[in-house]
């Protein structure tokens, strides 16, 4: 397992070095910051000082290696918009954003694997037929839609939620969160909701497809034919089994929640990383964008990683493969 680990560790150290030059060259292709930042009246000089003031009058690759030197240092430049730490407002940003998709997730995969388990046991009957019939609106329906009809439903009409905001947040053992106050986690709960019927979706299909495979193997017929219990069979000999591609599976989707909950954060005015990156797209905050992709970048590392050892695990033959690799 060592082995194993430091080998991903080492892809890992590669993986994030291609991804720093892909995030800066793309975004160094991003319009010209000092259009937006700068009055139009402004003189040559007033522009030639505050080109030169945010870095922007040297080339590229001098621009680069200022960026990977800083990087290093844990230093991602200082916005243009706001003139703090660039990485200090993505980080302050990030513990809303992680709220919203660890409840979107849980939402998921504690509706998603009954559900799909269900499918896939009585894939003929009609709570299966149903389950998966309306699973296919999770992936049909735009999440802008349906995050405006939850709010005309929950929060204009029945009134029982609010519209959006992230609402008070409770302390316990010295952490701040949303989940420990009834007002935080009644505005957590609908953009949770909307953020998570894709992912719900997308777990039911995949856990009924995996059941359908599963079934049929031969150790499960023989744990059948050994007399167990259904309930045996299921939870030791089918689930446990199933629990190899959920696990992959899930990992890499709760990468992408956490990456692409822009649409849900700005329909529900979220206060987190999503709508950061989209004001500072608009204007072209260069720094605050940097830092974001990179924070994405070392997030979707470190979740393959655990995803990785997780998989080791679950199932030894990875770790032989990779040995003999």
């Amino acid at each position: 397992m060592t082995v194993f680990i430091i080998r991903r560790l080492l892809q890992s150290v590669i993986v994030v070095a291609v991804m720093t030059v892909l995030v800066f060259a793309g975004v160094y292709a991003i319009g010209n910051p000092v259009e937006i930042l700068i009055s139009q009246d402004a003189t040559e000089a007033e522009r030639a000082a505050a080109i030169a003031r945010l870095g922007l009058d040297k080339s590229l690759p001098q621009q680069y290696l200022a960026f990977l030197g800083n990087l290093l240092k844990g230093d991602l430049g200082t916005s243009f918009v706001f003139g703090e730490p660039a990485l200090k407002l993505v980080l302050d940003r990030f513990p809303a954003t992680m709220e919203l998709a660890i409840c979107a997730m849980i939402i998921a995969i504690f509706i998603g694997v009954p559900l799909g388990l269900y499918a896939g046991l009585r894939p003929d009957s009609w709570g299966g037929r149903t389950i998966m019939t309306g699973s296919i609106f999770g992936f049909s329906l735009p999440n802008f839609w349906q995050g405006l009809m939850l709010i005309m439903l929950f929060a204009v009409i029945l009134q029982w939620l609010p519209a959006g905001g992230r609402g008070e947040r409770g302390e316990f053992l010295g952490i701040e969160s949303s989940f420990f106050s009834w007002d935080g986690l009644s505005h957590l709960i609908l953009p949770a909701i909307n953020l998570a019927l894709f992912k719900t979706s997308l777990v039911i299909r995949l856990t009924r497809a995996s059941v359908r495979e599963t079934i049929n193997l031969d150790y499960v017929k023989f744990a059948r034919a050994k007399g167990l219990k259904p309930s045996r069979v299921i939870g030791l000999h089918v689930l446990k089994n199933i629990m190899i591609p959920l696990v992959t599976i899930i990992g890499l989707e709760f990468g992408s929640v956490i990456a692409f909950a822009v649409v849900t954060e700005t329909v529900f005015a979220w206060p987190g990383m999503g709508k950061l990156i989209i004001d500072s797209i608009f204007q072209l905050d260069r720094p605050v964008i940097v830092a974001y992709l990179i924070v994405i970048v070392f997030l979707f590392i470190t979740i393959n990683l655990i995803v990785d050892i997780l998989y080791a695990i679950l199932d030894p033959r990875v770790r032989l493969s990779d040995q003999k690799a």
